[in-house]
This record gives C-alpha cells, sequence and structure tokens, in this order.
C-alpha cells in the first residue's frame, strides 16, 4: 500500500492568526463587558440576554467554522476556553449582584474554578501542562450555560419568564450537579498522575 492511499490526518492547528473562527471568538471576548454595561449599569435585561445569546451561538459557530474550513490554531485553542472561562465568571457575579442568583450558586462556580486551578502546581511538577477535557465536563458548561441566559429570561414579567425560571433552575442544578462531579474526577486524574510520575527537576 503507497502512501497516497493512507486516510489523511486531521491538521495541526497553525499559526495563523486571522481567520473567521479567530474573529468570532474576539467578538465573545467583547462580548463580556457588553454584557456587564448593559445589565449591571443600563438595567437593560433584554439586549443583555440578546448578547448572551449570541455568545452561544457563536461559541457553537467558531467551532463549527474552523473544522470546515480547515482553520484550526493554535491562538483559537486558546481564545475559546478563554472566553468560556469568563463568561463563567462573569456572568453569575452579574446575576448575583442583581439578585437574579443566589450568592451560593456563585460561590459554587466560582469555587469549583479555584479548586480546579489547584491541580495545576501538582500536573505541571509532573511535565504536564493539562488533563484531557472530559466530555462530561463539556456537558456540565454547556447547561450551565443555557441556565443562566434561561435564569435572566426567567425574570421577564411575561409568558417567556414564567416559562424560563423552572427550566432554568433545572438545568443550573444539573450543570452544578456535573460542574463538582467533573472537579472529583480531574482531582482523582490529579492524584494519580503524581503517584505514577516522577517529579520534574
Amino acid at each position: 500500500m503507497n502512501d497516497a492511499a493512507a486516510p489523511a490526518s486531521d491538521p495541526a492547528p497553525s499559526d495563523r492568526i486571522v481567520n473567521v473562527p479567530n474573529a468570532l471568538s474576539v467578538l465573545r471576548l467583547l462580548g463580556v463587558p457588553l454584557f456587564l454595561w448593559l445589565l449591571l449599569v443600563e438595567k437593560n435585561d433584554a439586549w443583555a440576554l440578546v448578547v448572551l445569546m449570541v455568545s452561544g451561538f457563536t461559541d457553537w459557530l467558531d467551532g463549527k467554522l474552523a473544522r470546515v474550513l480547515n482553520q484550526q490554531t493554535r491562538l483559537g485553542e486558546l481564545l475559546d476556553p478563554a472566553a468560556d472561562r469568563l463568561y463563567m465568571i462573569a456572568v453569575p457575579i452579574a446575576l448575583a449582584i442583581r439578585g437574579i442568583i443566589p450568592w451560593w450558586v456563585l460561590a459554587l462556580i466560582v469555587g469549583r474554578e479555584v479548586l480546579l486551578a489547584g491541580t495545576v502546581p501538582f500536573l505541571r511538577s509532573r511535565g504536564i501542562t493539562a488533563l484531557p477535557t472530559l466530555y462530561l465536563g463539556k456537558a456540565a458548561t454547556m447547561a450551565l450555560m443555557y441556565a443562566l441566559p434561561m435564569l435572566l429570561a426567567g425574570t421577564f414579567d411575561n409568558w417567556l419568564g414564567t416559562v424560563m425560571h423552572p427550566l432554568g433552575w433545572a438545568f443550573l442544578i444539573w450543570g452544578l450537579g456535573m460542574y463538582w462531579w467533573t472537579l472529583a474526577l480531574y482531582w482523582y486524574q490529579t492524584v494519580l498522575v503524581v503517584q505514577r510520575l516522577p517529579r520534574r527537576t
């Protein structure tokens, strides 16, 4: 069998910076201060919700386009999770300030991120930058990204608010449960790494 008959492997991420998926990721990042201004300063909940919905759509779209257009880049691999993390911190903080979610929910979300960051020094001491992403962790993040806009929409004094309030809480409880379970799994994996790999000097 010659090399031409072998299936092509997935292309490695390139160093190219300017492309459509990266532009969408930057747009998502710029949406964070816009959302905070709309929700906390202008108190325009409807437009703040629109920003979250656009962010969620572009989160799906940039990954889709990167694969379809073969535009995976190292910058994109940094921008996309950075935008996710920023939204997962900024949005619940803003909702807690407005009284839309209780402060204990914020503590569970932010506390999980802090405890997850605690694995980094142990992994780096063994020469590992990060653990493989768990599918359950992606599902947890997705559930929370649905829950927070739903809870914001649940404050509306109309049929939409009546429908979205219980749905938002259902997604929130589901997402928080998976969020903390994945934290336990990541810490378990970290313990195994520390036990099985020698310390890097």
